[in-house]
């Protein structure tokens, strides 16, 4: 069984990527040019990414930083981008945020607490989509028994829900593949996997471009699979995807969500992290993803970690 393999490198990597540095956050912004900020964002087929350029955009419009966002492997490398110093500013969901935080919650954190991770503010639900194609009969969680299953880019926020949830609902005979949302897509297209586990907020743009061109089903994590997963994981909460939101997906499909944050670190200034903040969430209405969600009034809704200075001053203004 292939999955205990994966699962080894998953956490091998997550000690190389982001948690062999640890022990000491250099800190700094980003490349040592103050006016310069690196983002980390999530894979080019998600929502962070996208996100990320539109808040980039809004950022270098409406102050005197340039930010560089770049394309990772999402949560939890992001946590390590933060914790090392390379990034000043990421997104992330907030249950790896709290991982981290606390030094618990999965192994890649266990007794590895990240003092020095801060939040800034929470934006959207981040939905726990499981997309197969209509022709592979995969209706319930139960049929993933002995499946191929992506369950996200090694290391990601992605790949620890998608265990959490396999491991609550006593699914342990699969086979694991690690990518991210546009190569699942097309490995789900070319017949390599019979599954896949992407997280984000609806639409996601690789689920779009699937449903355009297969007949795609959104696998419902509802009922007692649902209240299974969200007894194990606590920051779990009932999601819906509304019917109509990809092709051929008619039906309102229940699921879970999580919620996806902004996140920084301690040694990224105070004024620096008030003058971000202030920009985005003055200017939310320049946005065109998840604008639904992302409010000044709500962005403390769910944040699981201490909030930076900057953040706290904007929001206390």
């Amino acid at each position: 069984m292939s999955v205990d393999n994966n699962r080894r490198q998953f956490l091998e990597l997550a000690g190389a990527v982001g948690i062999a540095s640890l022990a000491g956050c250099i800190g700094g912004d980003g490349n040592g040019d103050e006016d310069r900020l690196t983002w980390h964002a999530g894979g080019t087929g998600g929502t962070y990414y996208p996100l990320s350029n539109e808040i980039k955009t809004i950022v270098e419009e409406n102050t005197d930083f340039s930010l560089n966002v770049q394309s990772t492997g999402a949560s939890v490398e992001n946590v390590g981008s933060l914790s090392d110093g390379s990034a000043d500013f990421a997104l992330i969901q907030n249950d790896i945020a709290s991982f981290a935080k606390n030094g618990t919650g999965i192994d890649a954190f266990q007794d590895n607490s990240i003092d020095s991770l801060q939040g800034v503010a929470t934006l959207y639900p981040e939905t726990i989509t499981l997309v197969t194609l209509a022709e592979n009969d995969i209706s319930s969680l139960e049929d993933l028994s002995g499946a191929t299953i992506n369950t996200g880019d090694l290391g990601s926020g992605t790949q620890v829900n998608a265990l959490q949830i396999l491991e609550s609902v006593g699914i342990s005979d699969f086979d694991e593949q690690n990518a991210g949302f546009s190569q699942a897509s097309e490995q789900l297209a070319n017949g390599d996997i019979d599954a896949a586990f992407v997280v984000g907020g609806w639409p996601v743009g690789a689920i779009e471009d699937l449903a355009n061109t297969n007949d795609i089903e959104i696998v419902p994590i509802a009922d007692d699979n649902r209240e299974a997963v969200k007894e194990d994981a606590t920051w779990f909460a009932d999601d819906t995807i509304p019917g109509g939101t990809y092709s051929g997906v008619d039906e309102d499909v229940e699921t879970v969500a999580v919620q996806a944050m902004i996140a920084t670190h301690a040694d990224v200034s105070a004024d620096t992290v008030e003058t971000v903040t202030a920009a985005i969430f003055d200017n939310v209405d320049d946005l065109s993803i998840k604008t639904d969600f992302i409010t000044a009034d709500s962005a403390q809704d769910g944040m699981s970690i201490e909030l930076h200075e900057g953040a706290a001053a904007y929001f206390d203004a």
